[in-house]
This record gives structure tokens, sequence and C-alpha cells, in this order.
């Protein structure tokens, strides 16, 4: 991989001395260049390209969701991972496919991982064998595909298969199926819950509370605790 050229973009100047310094010591940066204020980054990049942009939010005047849209518009705009204090704009980056959304204060490490996917290329594609799950109905034994389930539901020691067309009970412990089917997308979101990352369509933030639409319409409630995992995982996906 070619060394990396990034922008840094944030109103407090600490903020900015700080990034610099740590994307400077990471041998796959090649240079960092830097602004205060957004306009400012505008002319910068109308001038110069980079491959990506370290990006704060809350900035006066236009504001960092604002320049990420027009960066957009660009023929062949630089990757944007935004780097914030607030969580509440998560989905917001989601929606401009950010490729990460790191929090401040911003760790090394956590630093490190932003920077391995902007210079990460697209993987080639996994081809899998459908997964049937075979469940009892009226004492006949049928087969749901796996990738046909929209989320999964603790009942007890049992668990509720949720597809489209309908629910299936089957006796393995929600735990168990999180741990045998985290590889193929599911994601626990709540103690009772596991959904499949596939099947979110929507992501709701609403006054510090977190929940996702799946295919069929289904709003599931998102834990606090599971919150940041599932934010991370779909940024993830969106790259």
């Amino acid at each position: 991989m070619n060394a990396l050229r990034v922008l840094v973009v944030d109103d407090e100047k600490p903020t900015v001395d700080e990034l610099t310094w740590l994307l400077q010591r990471d041998p796959r940066i090649g240079e960092v260049l830097s602004c205060t204020a957004a306009t400012e980054a505008l002319r910068t990049l109308q001038e110069t390209e980079v491959d990506a942009i370290f990006l704060d939010i809350s900035m006066p005047g236009l504001s960092g969701l604002e320049l990420a849209q027009i960066l957009s518009r660009f023929k062949q705009p630089p990757r944007i991972v935004f780097v914030t204090a607030h969580e509440q704009h998560a989905v917001e980056a989601f929606d401009l496919q950010a490729v990460d959304y790191v929090l401040k204060p911003v760790r090394a490490e956590r630093l490190a991982e932003a920077v391995r996917r902007i210079g990460g290329g697209a993987e080639a594609p996994v081809v899998t064998k459908e997964v049937q799950i075979p469940v009892e109905l009226g004492g006949v034994t049928r087969f749901v595909n796996r990738s046909d389930i929209t989320h999964v539901e603790a009942q007890g020691d049992y668990a509720r298969l949720h597809t489209p067309t309908g629910s299936h009970l089957v006796r393995t412990p929600l735990s168990t199926l999180e741990e045998e089917w985290r590889s193929a997308g599911f994601l626990r979101i709540h103690r009772s819950l596991l959904v499949a990352l596939p099947h979110v369509g929507e992501v709701r933030m609403e006054s510090g509370r977190c929940s996702v639409v799946v295919g069929d319409g289904t709003e599931l409630v998102v834990s606090r605790r599971h919150t940041r995992e599932l934010r991370d995982l779909l940024l993830r996906r969106a790259q």
C-alpha cells in the first residue's frame, strides 16, 4: 500500500495537533495536512488530493456533516473518518458512507484501526453454502433458510426465529446461536435479541435511544450496552 496523504479538520487547535502527531507516527501515513475550519478544508481539497479526511462534526459555520455532503459530489471523494465527542451523529455518518466513526478522546490503537480501514481494499466475496434450520410445525419437520431470518428472540431455553413470513421456535438457547451465527452477521442488540445485520434497513436515534428496523418493518430496540458495537459494525459494512 502506498503511503497515505490525509487531512485533519477540527476547529480546536489542540485536537488538530494531537491527531496530526498520532497520524505522523503511523508508518502507513505519508503526509498529514491540517485545517481548523471546514471552509478552509474545502479550499485545500480543491487544490490538493488526499486519500482521507479525519473530520470533526460540530464546527462553527460549515459543519463536518455538511462538508461531507459536499465532498460526496466530488468525482473521486476522499474517504471520511468522523472524529467527534458525540455519538448521536452516527446514523447520519452511516448515511454519508463514512469509513469510520471515532469518538474523542482518541486512543492511538483506535486511530490505527481507522487508518487500516482507509487503506483496506475490497475483499473478495466469500461464497457460502445456504444453511437450513430444521423446525417443527404440527409434527412436521420443515427447513428454514438462515438467510431469511431477520432476528432471533430468546424465550427461556428456546429461541424464536423470525422471518418475513412467520416465526418458529427452536430448542436452542440464544447464547448458542449468538456464538454459532456471529460469522453470518447475527449480532446481539439486547439481552434477549439477535438481529441479522443484512436485514437491517434503517437505524433510528431518538432521545439518545437506538433502534433498528428489519426488512419486514419490525422495529427492534437496541440496548445502550450494545449500541456502539452495532454502530461500528454497520459503518464497517458500509466501506
